[in-house]
């Protein structure tokens, strides 16, 4: 097996008859241990000497932990939608609402809390999220 640091990809010569030049040759053992790391959450790196190593993956920028955030925001606004709909529909229909008038304002209350995190200053640190009711989880059902 060979690896080249300039494409950073491996060549299995069984496969590959263009091997490009400065790859350097590491054992299957080695190769795989390179995988098992980097599906266990490491990346590969290359040393001066180019050979491939498992280094520690760098930490999520500021960019990407709001984009994932915002992503994890956007889908509980969107799982609370028909339970707002469904009460809205309730209350049209002059019928017995499934949520009680305080439920309906905590559930109100929490999508707010949800829309207005990303201009908090905990944000987008996740251990900071807005926390839904204790009942939600058993309407959304």
């Amino acid at each position: 097996m060979f690896a080249s640091k300039q494409t950073g990809f491996f060549y299995d010569p069984a496969f590959n008859d263009d091997i490009p030049k400065g790859a350097v040759e590491i054992s299957a053992e080695a190769h795989a241990e390179l995988l098992a790391g980097q599906g266990a959450g490491q990346v590969i790196g290359w040393g001066d000497d180019g050979y491939p190593r498992l280094e520690v993956a760098p930490a999520p920028s500021a960019e990407q932990l709001a984009t994932v955030e915002r992503a994890w925001r956007d889908v509980q606004l969107a799982g609370t939608d028909s339970v707002v709909a469904r009460h809205r529909d309730e209350l049209e229909e002059v019928s017995k609402t499934s949520l009680t008038a305080e439920q309906y304002a905590e559930l109100q209350a929490y999508r707010r809390k949800l829309r207005d995190w990303p201009e908090g200053a905990q944000f987008p640190l996740k251990d900071h999220r807005p926390i839904a009711p204790p009942w939600l989880a058993e309407s959304l059902q």
